[in-house]
């Protein structure tokens, strides 16, 4: 069953957003909102006839206009030209962030184009899931690309460790033939030279 589409609006950042979605849910995924704005008060739904308009033009695409103006919304809006003035948003920005309309609600809805608004808004859903998709695809070779990494490193690592540790046993273990070498050599050549100042003695009596 399609559902019947609304328009939502919210203020973020330097911008007034709105968008036509079926739920608030749908709303807040769209803006990329990580809080639900509309239990903090500063996204409503809105009945301004200009604004639904808008919207309803192209479903599920996100359109702004720049934060206390009055334009009209668009896919590609400029950023506000008084930035940084301290001015306040305009009386129409105010009521729009409040989800009120200075001028009343639209006419009658027409279910055909209500259904079509509904499947345009569902093609442009399934759009923005696929370059989700898109986008965690990509970040997951990345992570795998950045595990392999540290696993080759880490083998690396590892072979060099355990060569090392091989190395090492043998210059012990030949430290350690050397030092039985060394000992027999002691004691034979105390032996030996035992003998020989024996003879020395003998001989020189």
């Amino acid at each position: 069953m399609i559902r019947k589409l609304k328009t939502f609006v919210t203020s973020l950042g330097f911008f007034d957003q709105a968008i036509a979605a079926p739920s608030m849910k749908a709303a807040l995924e769209a803006w990329g909102a990580d809080s639900n704005l509309f239990h903090q008060g500063v996204a409503k739904q809105s009945d301004d006839p200009d604004v639904i308009a808008a919207t309803m033009a192209a479903p599920g695409i996100v359109l702004k206009r720049s934060v206390g103006s009055s334009g009209p919304f668009r896919e590609d809006a400029e950023l506000p030209k008084d930035m940084g003035s301290g001015r306040r948003p305009s009386m129409t920005a105010a009521k729009l962030a409040k989800g009120r309309s200075p001028r009343g609600a639209g006419g009658a809805t027409d279910p055909a184009a209500d259904r079509k608004a509904a499947l345009a808004f569902a093609k442009e859903e399934k759009r923005r899931d696929r370059e989700r998709a898109k986008e965690e695809a990509a970040l997951q070779k990345q992570r795998e690309r950045r595990q392999a990494a540290v696993e080759k490193a880490q083998s690396a690592l590892d072979t060099a460790r355990r060569k090392h540790e091989v190395t090492v046993a043998g210059i012990q273990s030949e430290a350690q033939a050397l030092e039985k070498r060394s000992e027999a050599e002691e004691e034979r050549w105390a032996k030996e030279k035992a003998r020989l100042e024996d003879a020395l003695r003998r001989a020189r009596t």
